[in-house]
């Protein structure tokens, strides 16, 4: 759980679930690249941008969510709440594709 206020404009917002997406070795800021979760919508499933997520014991979500991997940012530890759980390796895996289209990197 991370705390994403304050925010500006159509910024995803308030305190919700996020997957890390920065590998621990990197940097020596106390930040963490993350990248939120929101409520699933099925208008969603044609985007390249939102990865779907459904609850698992293991990543500790409890309803269909998504990663929105167009709002991806760095946040300071102190903006973590709790830890949730973990996605899978699929799942990030997923989420990493969906970055690398958000970036148009081939």
């Amino acid at each position: 759980m991370v705390n994403f206020d304050p925010t500006l404009g159509s910024e995803i917002r308030k305190t919700r679930p996020a997957v890390i997406i920065s590998a621990d070795a990197v940097g020596r800021l106390p930040v963490k690249l993350v990248a939120p979760i929101t409520d699933w919508k099925e208008h969603y499933a044609v985007n390249i941008w939102h990865v779907r997520v459904d609850p698992t014991p293991d990543n500790g979500l409890t309803k269909t969510s998504a990663v929105d991997s167009l709002q991806i940012r760095g946040m300071d530890l102190q903006r973590f709440i709790r830890k949730l759980g973990r996605v899978s390796a699929t799942t990030l895996e997923e989420i990493v594709l969906s970055i690398a289209a958000v970036i148009e990197y081939v």
